[in-house]
């Protein structure tokens, strides 16, 4: 096969805009429809879906876009390759068989399982966890796909593997065709998360058109080289340019080399180039052996937690803050006063600051009403004007995530067909420990002349999001002026300096001169993962936002390239 092979994305997360399924499918020609239905939360949700009913642990509102979607799938030639199965793809694939066939449809529906780690999980050293799946690869998806499955349902695989796993079967690329693999998983990074590809989340929006209506979801030409062409269909809102993608390429990244259970892709050899209207061409990926294990994600309940916001309104915030406190000490407590007040202000939402008391503990009971309570019981016996954002609540069980590293060859790899046939995938023959990048050279930057206080973000992008307990934080430049400038000054210290939240923790700097980007990962920040941590943004999505909004002495070179070589906006606070 030498034609591209039209991919198209329907899912970004679970509770993604239901109505994306079928919007791709009559939107214009495509291949094959992917859906991204798994997060690390998501797992979590899964697992204590199938305490309460062992039939589920899968994303249940896949089956409601299938069931307005099947028939226009089947009938258009669409193949439908999903995550959606999550703990139990053996479940929703047989789910889907019933609903094909109450709809009077013929669909083959395969499914790639042996991620399911929990039961074995002792006798790997990973506990005893709520659940544990290893991230597979995509063999199993081109298996299912060679031997004529219409819909594959999988576990937990890799992201891209969506992607990956129908272009290997396309084009008949061997496991060791690494350049091609990587350059399909650079492609799949890029559409994984729907429309921020598209213009979601990205941080120059108001440069974008069409910003006003539903955002079209991505769709990946890929070709036989690995090379791909990053597009949308006619008539959507957003925009596909070579900034949407770049950002998106930053997206919950390391270093240079992003390692995948097939392949190793080398971020550092992508070259972008825009390809006409909407459509951003991605070539030049590079690929090596994958490592040896697979990564691993265990959830387990951490306990519970409860909660309680203090609204603290006019003068003398820190002494109202420091009152509350000690009248509720004695808790195991994290407490966050945000000052979100402002002096002398025009409405009374203005003039308040947000104190979070966050309890956790093993005793739901203690955390319930007994906290809730006593807090409210202060609510005509502590400071002036005292309010709560929500009435007294019970504790609710919390999770914790972590990452664990098994063998490869340890961990089943099953592609189970249509007709219940069951193929053993092996694991990669290949393997190469994985190593750091060295730093790479960057541009000279000679720091004279005139500068300007400006927002960080007057001339740099930014993306941040979740691994875990880390974060990561990528910056890019548009301008090759404006990258020298940032590589040079955008050091871990000034890094640190700017999100004093990180500044006692550990952070690692890698730098992509192909992207024009530096990419901080932030150990630590959001500890034990999203579904334990109390902090404002528990998923880090709007670290890159703050880092923006930081003030700078950028020179007024590295301005005046911004204000020539970049599209014209509305005039950003802090420009001028």
């Amino acid at each position: 096969m030498t034609s591209p092979l039209r991919i198209a994305n329907a899912s970004g997360f679970y509770g993604d805009r239901a109505s994306a399924m079928h919007e791709q499918l009559a939107g214009g020609e495509i291949d094959v429809l992917t859906g991204d239905y798994l997060a690390e939360l998501t797992m979590l949700i899964l697992a204590r879906d199938r305490l309460k009913e062992p039939g589920l642990g899968y994303a249940k509102t896949f089956l409601r876009q299938l069931e307005s979607t099947l028939a226009l799938a089947l009938e258009k030639g669409v193949k439908i390759v999903t995550n959606a199965g999550g703990l139990n793809p053996a479940g929703l694939a047989a789910a889907v068989r019933v609903l094909a066939d109450s709809l009077g449809l013929d669909a083959r529906v395969a499914h790639v399982e042996g991620d399911d780690l929990r039961a074995r999980a002792g006798e790997l050293g990973l506990g005893e966890p709520l659940a544990a799946n290893a991230y597979l690869g995509a063999w199993g998806i081109a298996e299912c796909l060679a031997s004529g499955a219409d819909v594959v349902v999988t576990g937990r695989v890799t992201d891209a593997s969506l992607v990956v796993g129908p272009a290997a079967a396309h084009f008949g690329w061997a496991r060791t065709a690494y350049d091609e693999l990587a350059g399909a998983v650079v492609a799949g990074h890029v559409i994984e998360c729907g429309p921020q590809a598209t213009g979601g989340n990205y941080a120059f929006f108001r440069e974008l058109p069409a910003m006003d209506r539903p955002l079209g979801f991505p769709i990946a030409e890929v070709h036989a080289d690995g090379s791909s062409v990053i597009t949308k269909h006619p008539g959507t809102g957003g925009a596909v340019t070579v900034g949407t993608v770049t950002a998106q390429l930053l997206y919950e990244i390391g270093g240079a080399r992003y390692a995948g259970p097939d392949v190793t892709a080398r971020f550092d050899t992508i070259e972008l180039a825009a390809d006409g209207a909407d459509r951003v061409r991605i070539s030049g990926v590079r690929g090596e052996t994958p490592p040896p294990t697979l990564k691993v994600g265990l959830n387990t309940l951490g306990g519970f937690r409860n909660e309680m916001t203090f609204v603290l309104t006019g003068l003398d915030i820190e002494a109202k803050a420091s009152l509350v406190r000690s009248q509720l000490s004695g808790l195991d407590a994290t407490w966050t006063l945000a000052r979100t007040d402002h002096p002398d202000a025009d409405r009374q939402e203005e003039a308040s600051a947000l104190l979070h008391c966050v309890v956790r503990g093993p005793d739901p009971k203690a955390l319930g009403r007994a906290f809730s309570g006593a807090a409210i019981e202060l609510a005509l016996a502590s400071y002036p004007g005292f309010h709560v954002t929500a009435p007294p609540g019970d504790a609710s069980p919390y999770g914790v995530f972590t990452a664990a590293y098994v063998p490869a060859a340890e961990v089943p790899h099953i592609a189970v067909h249509a007709d219940g046939t069951r193929v053993p995938i092996a694991p990669a023959g290949e393997t190469t420990e994985l190593l750091e990048v060295a730093e790479p050279p960057v541009p000279p930057f000679a720091a004279d002349g005139a500068t300007r206080r400006v927002w960080l973000g007057a001339v740099a992008g930014a993306r941040s999001g979740d691994k875990g307990g880390a974060a990561n934080v990528g910056v890019w430049a548009r301008t090759d002026a404006a990258f020298a400038w940032l590589a040079s000054y955008l050091t871990v210290a000034e890094f640190r300096r700017l999100l004093p939240e990180a500044a006692a923790l550990p952070v690692t700097r890698h730098v992509l001169p192909n992207l024009r980007a530096v990419n901080f990962v932030v150990d630590g920040v959001l500890g034990a993962g999203v579904a334990f941590n109390a902090r404002h943004d528990p998923q880090a999505k709007a670290i890159g936002e703050w880092l923006r909004s930081r003030v700078v002495d950028v020179p007024e070179s590295v301005l005046a390239a911004e204000r020539r070589d970049t599209p014209a906006a509305a005039p950003q606070r802090g420009q001028g």
